[in-house]
């Protein structure tokens, strides 16, 4: 799938990456079997459309996923991605995912962010300054003085899924398993074609040219597992970026807020597996639409505990923003963040300017300023009058 270029090696949508190795139908599609002999003869550099056709459907669709990565990056023009689009820089993806013995770089697990500045160096996450350096803009020094603080992806990915192209924002599954009276399942769609409603998924909601929120980010994240007691704190948070002012790697980043119910144990305060495939009668939600056979059988499965009580929680999800990257010219403008309702308004742990202020420091200013044009207008004033005394 990665060095293909015979142009019929196919992911199969339900076989974990696998083509079809015989014909086989799915959604009322046919998949005809991949002849991997000619695949094998047409092996060559990766490109754009290896990777793509993968990570560009991520979720299930074009697009669902990530919201920063799309179809739309095949034929990108340069306000859409600057580095990615003919017009620009015409990269593919392993100009900056640099790849030794299969080790790609750029992945975000729980290892820290490098900061080294070499774009080859292997192992480590790329980061803008692998290429650009710390000090990227040529003519603002104020500029490259926010680069130990803000992430470049902040200001120059002024929003994503930009474009036709929309990716999913929150999914409510505890909606999930109504029917039509007639006990037809049900599925409503949006104006481009996508599911609001779905019997199998629930309630689903989609958008576009969607501005990021932001978060001090070291390149580690913290994840919520089903070895977890969940928090009381709600929404429970999937994974949470970390970091603060105070760590030197970490960097205000921008993410995709991505918003789910989902069904846990609600006893033992856990998230839980269910099972979703399989063939009536199998317990699957997928055809029983019972959600605590599923979920029975889908810890059993696993080898997990459950208390037998199940309910739906509310949870977020953190993804990291960072392709789609505009051109320079369309990137945020200082009052954007520096203001009091600005883009950073929850960002917390530091004093941004036009954001933050001082009570006692602001009436001691405007005191001072007050006091100032008093005397000033009493200044003048006084010439006035001794300009009028001399003059008698």
């Amino acid at each position: 799938m990665c060095h293909d270029h015979s142009g019929q090696y196919k992911k199969f949508p339900t076989d974990c990456g696998h083509p079809a190795y015989t014909e086989k139908n799915f959604g009322g599609k046919t998949f005809s079997p991949v002849n991997l002999n000619v695949s094998a003869k047409t092996v060559g550099k990766t490109s754009l459309k290896n990777c793509g056709t993968c990570h560009f459907y991520g979720g299930g669709g074009d697009g669902v996923k990530h919201g920063d990565l799309n179809s739309s990056i095949f034929s990108a023009k340069r306000d859409l991605d600057v580095h990615m689009s003919k017009e620009g820089a015409n990269f593919t993806c392993t100009d900056c995912h640099t790849t030794i013995n299969h080790e790609i770089s750029g992945r975000y697990y729980k290892q820290r962010a490098s900061l080294n500045r070499q774009a080859t160096a292997l192992g480590s996450h790329l980061s803008c300054e692998s290429c650009h350096g710390a000090t990227p803009h040529k003519d603002s020094a104020k500029l490259n003085d926010h680069t130990d603080k803000v992430s470049c992806q902040a200001c120059h990915i002024p929003s994503f899924a930009r474009g036709k192209v929309s990716t999913m924002m929150r999914w409510d599954w505890s909606t999930a398993g109504k029917f039509t009276d007639d006990k037809k399942p049900i599925e409503k769609k949006d104006a481009d074609g996508r599911p609001t409603y779905h019997t199998m998924k629930g309630d689903m909601t989609w958008e576009k040219n969607v501005t990021p929120i932001y978060a001090w980010y070291n390149g580690a994240m913290k994840y919520t597992t089903m070895k977890d007691t969940l928090p009381d704190e709600r929404p429970v948070k999937i994974n949470q970026p970390l970091g603060d002012y105070n760590d030197p790697e970490a960097r205000i980043f921008p993410f995709k807020y991505f918003q789910g119910s989902q069904v846990y144990d609600a006893q033992a305060n856990r998230l839980v597996i269910s099972k979703l495939f399989g063939p009536k009668g199998s317990g699957a939600y997928w055809s029983d639409y019972d959600w605590q056979r599923s979920v029975e059988i889908g810890m059993t499965e696993s080898g997990e505990k459950f208390s037998g009580k199940i309910g739906f929680v509310d949870t977020v999800m953190y993804w990291p923003v960072t392709h789609m990257v505009a051109p320079k010219e369309n990137s945020l403008k200082c009052a954007v963040c520096h203001a009091r309702d600005g883009r950073l308004a929850s960002v917390a742990g530091f004093y941004l300017p036009g954001r933050d202020r001082v009570i006692w420091l602001d009436k001691i200013g405007w005191s001072l300023l007050i006091l100032t044009i008093i005397g000033v207008l009493a200044h003048g004033f006084g010439r006035i009058i001794f300009r009028l005394k001399r003059r008698k």
